[in-house]
């Protein structure tokens, strides 16, 4: 009876172990996919698991990492009074550190100047409404400077538009491509001749065609966006073609045959089989087309002066103060942290939508 009573215990234990492995596998992966693969240790650490082999693990994926980090730190503190410009030394961490701070404060504070704004005009227009309720009241939107936080979320907004747009386009034509030799034959010669094209040879094109379209004092959208947008477009559709096509066309023929066979439309054939078999392809096309569109959105706000991170960089190197270098690497380390959070962002969301033997 006791060996029995051992036995179900030792089964149970197993059970909860394996469990448990399970759960922290899924949790490793959700955490990996993101960015945080570093938090795995620590929580296979906390369930028990065997210590050594998780200090090892951690010091691979988080130690290694801090230590590089610490290391380019001090190279750059130590380099960076060596190097003088015309305005003066190249900042340190400690310098661009005050000035991502600066800039937030100043954030803070046009908040707060917009907030005290439609304060004072609420109650200006409530005393108006006292005196005489069927006076007409307006409300005057808010013309302060935007803040380096504010122009932050403008470059997110435009190339959030500009990649959709081109996702738009170009996973159609690659499932298309890929299906047929003979639109592949028509549309290959045209992506050769565009994909090399630089955004600056687009952006004057795009602005003369976004000013002769584009009319009227109070338009949907602003010339500006429109005309960084439409670039971010332009250029970054060709890696996301160019991969679904190759996706498409990779797809296993017997999986076609048996679509034919159970005689599924076109539409169902693309919806059930096609696009599911290519969505590793189609992610890997969207995530450089992202990373293709973020580059090229800061290089057209520093051309065409459109509001966004790329002016706000063009501005500082033109202001000359004392501050600027700082204020520029701040904004470069913004921008290439960004661009690591928008392929994390594509990563996870690829993981969400696709089958893979880990999931």
């Amino acid at each position: 009876m006791t060996s029995l009573t051992d036995t179900a215990s030792d089964l149970a234990r197993a059970q909860r172990k394996a469990r448990r492995a399970h759960a922290l596998n899924r949790i490793a992966s959700a955490l990996t996919t993101v960015g945080l693969g570093w938090l795995s240790p620590l929580l296979r650490l906390a369930a028990g698991e065997n210590p050594r082999q998780q200090g090892i693990e951690l010091w691979r994926q988080m130690g290694i990492p801090l230590t590089a980090i610490l290391l380019f730190l001090a190279a750059w503190g130590w380099a960076a009074p060596q190097v003088q410009t015309s305005l003066g030394a190249i900042p340190g961490p400690a310098q661009v550190w005050e000035q991502a701070t600066n800039l937030y404060a100043d954030h803070k504070a046009e908040r707060a100047k917009e907030a005290a704004f439609y304060e004072r005009q609420s109650k200006r227009n409530a005393e108006i409404l006292a005196k005489d309720p069927k006076a007409e009241v307006k409300t005057r939107p808010y013309a302060g400077k935007p803040t380096y936080i504010d122009q932050i979320f403008t470059s997110l907004k435009t190339v959030f538009t500009g990649f959709l747009l081109g996702a738009l386009v170009a996973v159609p034509l690659g499932v298309a491509s890929g299906l047929s030799p003979t639109v592949n034959a028509a549309i290959n010669p045209l992506i050769q001749i565009f994909k090399p094209v630089s955004p600056l040879a687009w952006l004057p094109l795009v602005t003369m065609v976004v000013s002769a379209t584009v009319s009227g004092s109070d338009p949907l959208f602003e010339k500006s966006f429109l005309t960084s947008a439409i670039t971010v477009t332009l250029c970054s559709l060709w890696p996301t073609l160019i991969n679904t096509a190759v996706g498409v066309s990779s797809i296993d023929r017997d999986l076609m045959n048996v679509g034919k066979v159970l005689q599924l439309s076109g539409f169902t054939m693309v919806r059930r089989l096609v696009l599911p078999s290519a969505l590793p392809y189609i992610f890997t096309g969207l995530r450089l087309s992202l990373g293709v569109g973020w580059m090229v959105l800061i290089a057209a706000e520093m051309l065409a002066q459109n509001p966004g991170l790329g002016k706000f960089v063009w501005d500082e190197f033109q202001n000359g103060s004392s501050n600027s270098l700082a204020k520029i690497m701040v904004a470069v380390f913004t921008i290439g942290l960004i661009g690591f959070l928008l392929d994390r962002v594509m990563l996870a969301l690829q993981s969400a939508v696709s089958h893979s033997p880990a999931r």
